[in-house]
């Protein structure tokens, strides 16, 4: 689908990165990013593998997988950083709720890359590349490290154009530029395309991604089978997968917003809270659903999060309802701090409304 707009968004080297962050977020001075420095092992045992590397480690031809006793052979100054894979589920957490911020539609593939649905909000920035950048900054500025952006048409060309040059870029790979900037690659470069498979498409004399998207298929599936065909097809840039987003499997509909100012009253947050939930309202009955459970969340300016949900009488998309219970929910919830995000989710979805139950109250009111 050609109308499609999909980011790919990867995390520059990303456990040396998280590890770089944290060390001056304590009050560190030097970087690791800025000198010969890698993730894994210990000065001490020399034993491990390189988990991840700074780019002035790789000028020394150090390479992720590598054993850290070689890549001391290499660099005897390399800085060793043992890795703390707690802190980076931590920060992998930040940056998806961050992302959040701007699209909803994500799916994370991996600790430290995802694939976002952009087609629904590509018509709020003036091109798609400034709306790249204004993530890419956003995460740089916020939590201290750096990503690269690709964006396409599909999953495929998005996540390639985000191989090209690193760090913190923003590339773009539409079907128009192919040609131009991936035919050119080595084949070995083209995503699923492995070791064994490359040495398989040498022998072919095929040497370029140009050369296998040229390929005759039939050729390719007799010497590779099912993934010959797979392979020419992402050479030609063919990939129909979806984005696989929460909301794909409608277990909930949510929206979340970062506020342009802090909020520090209960006015100002439930002015927020309203247009959520009519956001929210509106997405329910665009997919035909009801929700019978409603969420607040609650980050604060310190980036503390909190939520708490609460289930409904009935099942409903009313936009008033939801807003409601959403209040209730915040007024539990919010300790008197400044806010900075405000987010209301619905779960327990039916596509029939169920009747609401009269009680004495009501009788009695009437």
């Amino acid at each position: 689908m050609s109308d499609r707009l999909i980011f790919h968004i990867d995390v520059n080297s990303a456990y040396l990165s998280w590890s770089a962050a944290e060390k001056l977020k304590q009050g560190k001075t030097l970087d690791l990013r800025e000198i010969p420095s890698i993730i894994g092992g210990d000065m001490a045992s020399r034993h491990g593998v390189v988990l991840a590397k700074s780019i002035p480690a790789k000028v020394f031809g150090i390479s992720t997988g590598e054993p850290v006793a070689h890549a001391l052979q290499k660099c005897p100054n390399l800085v060793l950083e043992p890795p703390d894979h707690k802190l980076y589920a931590q920060y992998s957490q930040r940056l998806m709720a961050l992302l959040m911020d701007f699209c909803p539609f994500i799916e994370q593939v991996s600790i430290d890359e995802c694939y976002m649905d952009f087609t629904e909000y590509g018509h709020r920035y003036s091109t798609p590349a400034a709306a790249a950048e204004q993530i890419k900054d956003t995460v740089k500025n916020t939590l201290g490290f750096t990503v690269n952006i690709g964006i396409s048409s599909n999953k495929l060309l998005a996540k390639m154009a985000s191989d090209f040059q690193k760090p913190d870029k923003v590339h773009t790979l539409f079907p128009g530029e192919i040609e131009a900037k991936m035919w050119p690659l080595p084949v070995r470069e083209l995503f699923m395309v492995g070791k064994a498979s490359a040495a398989t498409l040498e022998k072919l004399e095929i040497l370029t991604i140009g050369d296998l998207a040229h390929m005759n298929p039939r050729i390719l599936e007799s010497h590779m089978k099912k993934h010959g065909r797979l392979i020419w097809e992402f050479a030609n840039g063919i990939d129909h997968s979806p984005v696989q987003t929460k909301d794909s499997e409608l277990k909930g509909v949510g929206n979340r917003t970062t506020l342009a100012q802090n909020a520090e009253t209960s006015e100002d947050a439930k002015r927020a809270l309203y247009a959520l939930c009519r956001q929210v309202s509106s997405r329910l009955q665009k997919y035909g659903q009801y929700a019978g459970m409603v969420s607040t969340e609650i980050r604060y300016a310190s980036f503390t999060e909190v939520s708490h949900q609460r289930q409904l009488t009935a099942a409903t998309a009313d936009a008033q309802t939801l807003y409601h219970n959403a209040c209730l929910l915040f007024d539990e919830l919010w300790n008197g701090e400044p806010i900075r995000l405000l987010g209301v989710r619905t779960s327990k979805l039916t596509d029939t409304p169920q009747p609401v139950q009269m009680t004495v109250f009501d009788y009695t009111a009437n």
